[in-house]
């Protein structure tokens, strides 16, 4: 089991930057398939980016590729996305999720385990 605790929400200006952390507890952290999801209010929650295990191979959804990073980092058991040129609705909450040894899917269901949340809101 791993717990997942996100940090580093927060408010910025339309076209500013921000970036957000997910800390995972355990020792198997490199064998999760890591994704970012964000909910904005009255919508469903939706898939933002995922780091494959193994692989590192990342995907993203349309709406925030050539903005947003994701990337990890195994020895320190921590997932991030990088958010650049941000948009007011990017504002949401932002999860990070973990599938491990999971294939790429952008299905929140295929992830076992969520972190807390993080709020993110960009002003216009």
């Amino acid at each position: 089991q791993v717990q997942l605790v996100e940090s580093g929400g927060g408010l910025v200006q339309a076209g500013g930057s921000l970036r957000v952390s997910c800390a995972a507890s355990g020792r198997t952290f490199r064998e999760y398939t890591m994704g970012w999801f964000r909910q904005a209010p009255g919508k469903e929650r939706e898939f933002v980016a995922a780091v494959i295990w193994m692989t590192d191979n990342t995907y993203y959804t349309d709406a925030v590729k050539g903005r947003f990073t994701i990337s990890r980092d195994n020895a320190k058991n921590t997932v991030y996305l990088q958010m650049n040129s941000l948009k007011p609705e990017d504002t949401a909450v932002y999860y990070c999720a973990a599938n491990r040894f999971g294939p790429f899917t952008s299905k929140s269901t295929e992830y076992d385990y969520w972190g807390q949340g993080t709020q993110v809101t960009v002003s216009s």
